[in-house]
């Protein structure tokens, strides 16, 4: 579990909200209470303590590289413990944001150098059975439309995660 101070730069996804509704009344275990639905870029992101106002302004400098855009959500992907939907028309975004930050490794390594972008429905669903009906759960729910429009830079805090900073894709920055 991260720590107060962990950051994370992400896409929230309001409208994949149910997919994480869904998994929770199987088991609220299973759903990471604080953030809304989102794609993470980069997990964990520069400590909170290091952060600098370089790394915020690149932040907004690359979103604003990326116009918003309209996705459908449509596949279901799992491993060991976890159960995901897939969100390929973001990995573009997803790599541009590990590019900038190469010392930055996604989920520290877990999961290869390159993790496809996905939005995280289920961690810790161990049980095969449990996985199962997580997975028929939110396989019932897509094809699932919804649109990435802004990037949030997140901080863990004592209270749970809080957004530092929210930048629309696709807007330049300045006047």
């Amino acid at each position: 579990m991260p720590e107060p101070g962990t950051t994370a730069v992400v896409i929230v996804l309001p409208d994949a909200a149910p997919l994480l509704d869904a998994a929770w009344r199987i088991d609220p275990a299973l759903v990471r209470r604080g953030l809304p639905a989102h794609v993470s870029l980069l997990y964990p992101f520069v400590p909170v303590s290091a952060l600098t106002d370089q790394d915020e302004q690149s932040v907004r400098s690359l979103a604003a590289s990326f116009p918003a855009t309209d996705l459908l959500l449509e596949e279901v992907v799992t491993a060991p413990g976890f159960v995901a939907v897939a969100v390929p028309g973001l990995q573009s975004i997803v790599d541009a944001f590990r590019a900038q930050w190469p010392g930055v490794r996604p989920y520290e390594g877990r999961f290869g150098a390159r993790p496809a972008a996905h939005v995280t429905v289920a961690m810790g669903a161990d049980d095969p059975a449990t996985a199962a009906d997580v997975r028929a759960a939110i396989g019932s729910l897509l094809p699932l439309r919804t649109r990435a429009a802004t990037v949030q830079l997140v901080v863990l805090t004592e209270d749970g995660w809080q957004p530092r900073l929210t930048v629309p894709l696709g807007v330049p920055d300045g006047p």
